[in-house]
């Protein structure tokens, strides 16, 4: 079974999808951060975000696993050859707004698609992401749209940056947080290939005022439901 979670950047994908695959007993594949070792390899290999070819490229040659255990989903990508844990490269906000660029690229997407497709039907699946119920798994079992108020976005993003305590890296002010957000909303929803958008049998959770408990218990409960035929 598919869960296709997708939703704007900060909405709590990450964490949401992370413990509903643990309360579900799923494999846990975060596009996002597939995106995210596209654009870290970039910078990398000093490929330009702006080079849709250099980059589908690197994106075609990815070789990438996850490996959820407690509260992190490790992030192993292969390096010449060697594979290296990048889990805390990928999170750093650069590259962030980097993946988002990357993401921009039809070539990139296409290099990209039948990775994840491959990896999420291995086994029972969380998917999540911005077009997973649409693109990538459009037949999906369960697809969710996970959403917040930027504002609330802007705090829970800055919050988490916190948590992290990347070493060296500077803690953007949350008003620059709330106007990146902005940004790649609107560049998200506005790219030619794939844009974000809700697919219409998806079912919209608004969190912002939600507990994280609630949220996972309303999606674990929509799958739940369709295990047993509903």
């Amino acid at each position: 079974m598919i869960l296709a979670i997708d939703g704007p950047a900060g909405a709590g994908k990450s964490t949401v999808s992370r413990l509903v695959a643990q309360r579900l007993g799923f494999q846990l594949l975060d596009t996002g951060a597939i995106y995210r070792s596209v654009a870290w390899m970039a910078r990398q290999e000093g490929v330009a975000w702006d080079d849709g070819e250099g980059l589908a490229r690197l994106a075609a040659g990815l070789q990438i696993r996850f490996e959820l255990s407690g509260e992190t989903n490790a992030v192993f990508v292969s390096v010449d050859g060697q594979e290296e844990e990048v889990t805390r490269e990928v999170r750093a906000p650069e590259i962030g707004q980097g993946a988002s660029e990357v993401s921009a690229h039809p070539p990139v997407r296409a290099a990209l698609l039948e990775l994840q497709r491959r990896i999420g039907r291995s086994e029972d699946s969380v998917v999540e992401g911005r077009d997973i119920g649409t693109v990538v798994f459009p037949d999906a079992e369960v697809k969710v749209f996970l959403t917040a108020s930027v504002e609330e976005r802007a705090r829970r993003r800055y919050a988490q940056y916190m948590d992290e305590g990347i070493e060296g890296m500077r803690l953007p002010e949350i008003e620059v947080i709330e106007a990146e957000i902005r940004e790649r909303d609107a560049r998200d929803m506005g790219r030619a290939v794939a844009p974000l958008s809700m697919a219409a049998d998806a079912v919209l959770v608004d969190c912002t005022a939600l507990s994280q408990g609630a949220v996972v218990e309303a999606i674990a409960a929509q799958v739940e439901e369709k295990l047993k035929g509903g």
